[in-house]
């Protein structure tokens, strides 16, 4: 069966390094089960939860160029089982990745998860749409209580897509993980204050 992700990504070059570190073996028939050309349900829950995601594109001169693009949780929104969104903010108006993609649509994407030690990664081709042609997805990845200014959308049209393993992945939290946890703790130490005043108020005078 096709492993459509590395059906893309092992190229010649690629297959000499692999023949070279002796893990051809590993790729060149593989025999699992791998679904690479459409969303699940797992990846659509995993993609609503980012705050951001890296975004890899190619300059004319061959240089790759890797941003960093965040918004509000869930900025990158699944349209359907092979397109995503996202609304393109302003940034430091350099355009580095939208000069690269007027020439070259393909893009990689990274997208991680550091507290889960998971990353999802992605191929697509990225079309660059001007929301005020396309009022309903300026509606759909519209975000009211985020002042950024918007400038463009870009829809990725999925290729394939591929999970990567958790090594190597440092767990780290973001401050509202960190705030959620510590409310469940502060709860649990306002009910255990209020059971030790119970228990004390029914203790005879001399038992506490």
């Amino acid at each position: 069966m096709p492993y459509g992700f590395l059906d893309i990504a092992i190229t010649p070059s690629v297959r000499a390094a692999q023949a070279q570190m002796d893990s051809e073996h590993l790729w060149q028939d593989f025999k699992g089960h791998r679904e690479f050309n459409r969303f699940t349900q797992a990846e659509a829950h995993f993609i609503a939860q980012r705050d951001s995601f890296y975004m890899a594109t190619v300059s004319e001169s061959g240089w790759p160029y890797v941003q960093h693009r965040g918004g509000p949780a869930g900025f990158l929104r699944v349209l359907d089982e092979q397109r995503l969104a996202c609304a393109d903010f302003r940034g430091n108006k350099q355009y580095i990745s939208l000069g690269n993609l007027a020439a070259n649509d393909r893009a990689s994407l990274f997208l991680m998860d550091y507290a889960g030690r998971q990353r999802l990664k992605i191929y697509a081709r990225v079309e660059v749409v001007d929301l005020a042609n396309a009022p309903d997805l300026a509606a759909e990845l519209s975000h009211p209580e985020y002042k950024a200014k918007v400038e463009r959308a870009f829809v990725f049209h999925l290729e394939a897509f591929d999970w990567n393993c958790p090594q190597h992945i440092t767990p780290r939290f973001t401050l509202a993980q960190i705030e959620e946890g510590l409310g469940a703790m502060r709860d649990r130490i306002v009910k255990l204050e209020a059971e030790n005043t119970a228990l004390r108020v029914r203790l005879e005078p001399g038992e506490v």
